[in-house]
């Protein structure tokens, strides 16, 4: 599948309001109190829009779910999910201030955002692997990574100026066994010596119902491939100006995706098909399950720190990985690319199964 590579708090005043009243009699408090229940604008929530990088699928689930049942609510919020597509630019509309959050693709674009001034910022992880992957065909020799380097190589355009550059500079992949990938999965089935890129989530399923095989898969992110993915998008201003909003909905956000990874995901799920009538249930809990398989939005860090987390170490490794395969360069300041100013405060952590 194709997907991209590239209001104020009134807590100040109310606090304000309280202070001015709370030396009163308690008769006149509690009708006060009452009052101010039922008539503060406090108590609306706060619309905002997420806008994601493809159409709705399971791999946005944890979205669908906080808006499902009420989670985003619970923190004040109104969220509307605007679904991206291929003739969407979501992104645009986040740098623009049409939108305040956006789902990226990875950490590419986000380092790159700072080598050409745009003010976005990374302010959460909700995949700590990058969906990436490799297949090849069971039973012909291509069976470990390491076997891989000579084969022919299905990859698209974007693939080329991003891991496939890592993956030459890393483990000697070669341009001249490059083939063009258009999105269709033939030319890979019907030629058992060649790999294919696709996403762990999408692709695989592709190629079982297409060629009637399980393809071998290789996870980039399991080969070094340290980029974060489904990250949480927003302005520098936002940030700046309304952290409070930010961190509610970085929270929401994932303890919702705790609920779609670990209960009842079925109205979210319902929702994400309501979006994107094109996908069909099998397909979603194709992706769900490779989802759980491969951990990409529990695992590592995760664990101790929830869903979201980051870390410096982990940019900074990604960052020089870029660096050192040509992708970047080495000139940006990558550190305002992101924030861990919203993160790894184990948000959520009593969600997940003992």
């Amino acid at each position: 599948m194709a997907r991209d590579l590239l209001e104020p708090s009134r807590s100040v005043s109310l606090a304000f309001e309280v202070l001015e009243i709370s030396n009163m009699r308690p008769v006149v408090w509690a009708g006060l109190a009452g009052l101010l229940a039922l008539s503060s604008p406090a108590s609306a929530l706060d619309k905002v829009t997420f806008g994601t990088n493809w159409l709705a699928e399971a791999e946005h689930g944890g979205y669908y779910q906080a808006v499902v049942d009420g989670t985003y609510a619970k923190y004040g919020l109104d969220v509307t999910i605007l679904q991206g597509g291929p003739q969407a630019n979501n992104g645009l509309l986040l740098a623009s201030g049409k939108i305040e959050f956006y789902m990226g693709g990875n950490m590419i674009l986000g380092f790159s955002a700072v080598e050409q001034n745009i003010p976005i910022i990374t302010v959460a992880a909700d995949f700590q692997k990058d969906p990436q992957i490799f297949m090849s065909h069971p039973g012909v020799g291509l069976d470990k990574w390491t076997d891989l380097t000579n084969s022919p190589a299905f990859v698209g355009k974007e693939g080329l100026v991003s891991f496939y550059s890592w993956m030459k500079s890393a483990y000697g992949f070669k341009d001249e066994n490059v083939k063009p990938y258009n999105f269709n999965a033939a030319p890979f089935i019907a030629d058992k010596t060649s790999i294919q890129q696709g996403y762990v989530t999408a692709e695989p399923f592709e190629v079982e119902k297409q060629g009637g095989f399980k393809p071998n898969i290789f996870l980039l992110a399991d080969h070094g491939y340290s980029t974060y993915a489904t990250t949480i998008e927003t302005r520098q201003d936002l940030v700046d100006k309304n952290p409070d909003l930010v961190q509610r909905f970085v929270d929401a956000s994932a303890i919702g995706w705790y609920h779609y990874l670990y209960g009842d995901n079925s109205k979210a799920n319902a929702a994400i098909k309501k979006d994107n009538p094109d996908i069909s249930d099998e397909q979603i809990a194709f992706s769900f399950a490779k989802m759980k398989e491969y951990g990409l939005a529990d695992s590592g860090d995760t664990l101790k720190l929830g869903i979201g987390a980051m870390t410096d170490a982990r940019v900074k490794d990604f960052f020089d990985q870029m660096v050192k395969a040509g992708v970047l360069n080495a000139s940006i300041d990558y550190k305002k690319a992101y924030t861990l100013k919203f993160v790894d405060k184990g948000v959520g952590l009593e969600l997940r199964p003992k």
